[in-house]
């Protein structure tokens, strides 16, 4: 049985500083409706605009992952994301008072510790998890990136580095399942090699940065100045670094650390896809402008994945539920405004109907005559005209109704409907239909794939004699 979507019980906060800014800010967690998935809120900026966990919405890669939406922008967001899916919650509302991600010790351990702070509950909404039928891959040949996802039955990672550096060799890394994020992953901070950091430092950035945050690597000798600017930038007297290695010989909290960090980035970097996976993730060389790439891959996948999912199974060739004159003993539209042909299927929830784009269409006499096109408010109306044959059935008079629009929402068209195309509508119930109104969500398809899509509200009302008999909801 699929599993449910969770969000936490109660707000939670965590305060710490900015890894390149070095400003404090505050992040709370937050709880979250049901297919809410992970939202950031700027707190400090006017209007407090949110910004979703999209990988569309990415804006720089260069020293961890930004994202910008509504005019304002979060760093470093990768290590808030991981523990959030490490935690297995779903839906989450983070709130933050700066444009960074608090660096805390450089992992995901204080985030999934105040998570567990807050509590989890289970939301009533099902899990819509990403899934794989076929391998997915992706490669940089500059950066000598490679990734891989194949289909499992559970969200898994494995991870190769190498950066040619004798102290950090190879590595590799493995998270067999999600349960292992807490435990093997979380704590693992992020790396630097020390020519790196002098490069940050010398930009007047990682203000925030010190031998708390981060592991230092250092793979060549360093002589007594550097090291005394070492101690002076860092404020911290002791610093030293025997030959090569980790400067202050920092004890790792695993032999392969900087690889598992490598790991939890991809964790939190593939939450920008949208939701929860069941893939098998095999990463080379991995860095964020590559788990960010790889991301819209999956993420462009998973639409195609969802359009033909959506694409409703039915038989063209066999007969229909409803021929036209079936339908226009429902409807009042007549030629040139009659725009459904057949209905396939009717339930009390939804209706799927069909219209065959011909050149003898009058609308094509005038758009446009030397390259015809469907007009886009003609597919909406035949989209509305088959939800008018399921509001119509559900009175004993139906002849005796008209139907008006009240609203059209959310309306996208994906690409043109020319002579020849067969338009496939398929409809279904928002909210119970009452007092004659009906809220219904439409895709049109042409050749399985969506051509339009939108919401839109409809009113049956009663005709007395000529005259439209007023209802209790009176139309604007």
């Amino acid at each position: 049985m699929a599993d449910k979507q969770r969000t936490i019980q109660k707000a939670v906060s965590v305060t710490g500083k900015g890894l390149h800014t070095g400003a404090p800010v505050t992040l709370t967690f937050n709880p979250a409706p049901e297919n809410h998935w992970y939202k950031f809120q700027r707190m400090d900026v006017e209007g407090q605009p949110t910004i979703d966990a999209d990988c569309d919405l990415v804006v720089d890669t260069s020293r961890g992952t930004t994202l910008e939406q509504n005019g304002a922008r979060v760093h470093t967001t990768e290590h808030v994301l991981a523990a959030l899916v490490g935690m297995n919650i779903d839906n989450c509302l983070i709130q933050v008072t700066g444009p960074e991600m608090p660096i805390m010790d450089g992992s995901s351990l204080n985030f999934i510790e105040v998570l567990e702070t807050a509590g989890v509950v289970e939301q009533e909404a099902f899990r819509d998890y990403y899934e794989l039928t076929e391998n997915l891959t992706y490669e940089d040949p500059i950066k000598k990136v490679e990734m891989l996802a194949v289909p499992q039955d559970e969200f898994r990672v494995t991870v190769m580095v190498d950066y040619g550096s004798e102290v950090l060799g190879t590595q590799h890394a493995s998270m067999y399942n999600i349960g292992q994020f807490k435990e093997e992953i979380a704590p693992c901070r992020t790396f630097v090699f020390l020519r790196e950091l002098e490069a940050l430092i010398a930009h007047n950035l990682i203000k925030g940065g010190d031998m708390d945050n981060a592991i230092v690597l250092v793979d060549s000798e360093l002589p007594e100045d550097k090291l005394n600017y070492l101690r002076k930038v860092f404020n911290k007297p002791d610093v030293e670094v025997k030959g090569k290695g980790v400067l202050n010989n920092t004890k790792l909290r695993f032999f392969n650390e900087p690889a598992r960090h490598k790991l939890l980035d991809i964790v939190g970097d593939l939450a920008l896809v949208g939701k929860p996976m069941k893939i098998h993730v095999l990463a080379a060389l991995p860095g964020h402008a590559g788990n960010v790439a790889f991301a819209k891959k999956l993420k462009a996948l998973a639409k195609i994945q969802k359009a033909e999912k959506d694409y409703p199974k039915i038989d063209l060739n066999k007969p229909p539920l409803m021929n036209t004159m079936d339908i226009m003993k429902l409807l009042p539209h007549r030629q040139p405004m009659m725009l459904v042909d057949k209905i396939m299927e009717m339930s009390e929830k939804h209706v799927i109907g069909i219209k065959n784009v011909t050149l003898n269409e009058e609308f094509f006499k005038g758009h446009f005559p030397d390259n015809p096109v469907m007009p886009g408010v003609l597919i909406i109306e035949a989209m509305a005209q088959c939800g008018g044959v399921l509001v119509l059935g559900t009175v004993p008079d139906p002849e005796n109704y008209l139907t008006y629009f009240i609203k059209i929402d959310n309306v996208k068209f994906k690409q043109k409907v020319v002579p020849g195309d067969t338009l496939v509508f398929s409809l279904h119930l928002v909210t119970p239909i009452r007092r004659g109104i009906c809220h219904m969500r439409g895709v049109a398809y042409v050749n399985n794939k969506p051509v339009m899509e939108g919401e839109m509200m409809a009113q049956i009302v009663k005709v007395k004699g000529h005259e439209v008999k007023t209802t209790e909801a009176q139309l604007a």
